[in-house]
Formats: structure tokens, sequence, C-alpha cells
């Protein structure tokens, strides 16, 4: 299996309005490490799983959508929990939209929030 795999932060603000989350239930603030892997069982005629420019800036594109946001203000995610795990397969979903034309193979999208506590969602 080949990746190419990119590194981005964003910063967002929400609040988890379910008492399963304790003090989370208030407005907060998180920074994400945003790790975005794709992965081909094989290469492109260029030797390439996907170029490595692109993979960047469709990742920076679909994060710009996010980046400095209050999440609980914006309309997409009305009465959603925008947990960690529903915000990578979020990300996931919009960079698959976006390449779907020149990449067919397995994406992974990996958020961190803090150094020791990451989840993560990876569909094809």
């Amino acid at each position: 299996m080949f990746a190419v795999k990119i590194r981005e932060s964003i910063m967002i603000a929400h609040s988890l309005p379910d008492p399963f989350f304790g003090p989370a239930q208030n407005m907060h603030g998180a920074t994400y490490v945003v790790d975005v892997e794709f992965q081909s069982p094989g290469l492109t005629a260029q030797n390439v799983v996907l170029d490595i420019g692109e993979a960047k800036a469709v990742t920076q594109k679909v994060l710009a959508n996010l980046n400095y946001k209050n999440l609980d203000e914006e309309p997409q995610f009305s009465g959603q929990l925008t947990t960690t795990e529903f915000l990578a397969k979020h990300i996931h979903d919009e960079i698959k939209m976006i390449t779907a034309d020149v990449f067919s193979g397995t994406i992974n999208v990996c958020l961190g929030e803090t150094h020791d506590a990451w989840a993560s969602y990876q569909g094809s």
C-alpha cells in the first residue's frame, strides 16, 4: 500500500450540548492537528498516489471552511454534536468529493485534539 500524508491544523469553537460531555457542553475552543492520508495499492502513470501539491491544496480548501469558525453557528452542523470523530468524517467526505475525479483509493482523516488524544475516520 502506498500513501501520501498531509498535515495541517485548524482552530474551531463549539459546544457539545449533551450531559454525556460534562463541561464540554459549554462553548470551548479546540485546536486540531489534522492528518489526511491518501492510500492506494498502486501508483498512477506518473508514479504517485496523488500529486502532493493537489493533496495539500484540497486539504487546505476543506479546512478553510472550518478554521476560526464557531461550528455552533454553521448551518451545515445544525442539530449535530460536532465531536472530533464527527469532524473527521465530515473532512473526509468533503475531501473525497473534491478528489473523486483524480483519486480512487482510501482516505484516512485523523484529528489530534491534544498531544495524547486522537480520533479518525477512514473510508474509500
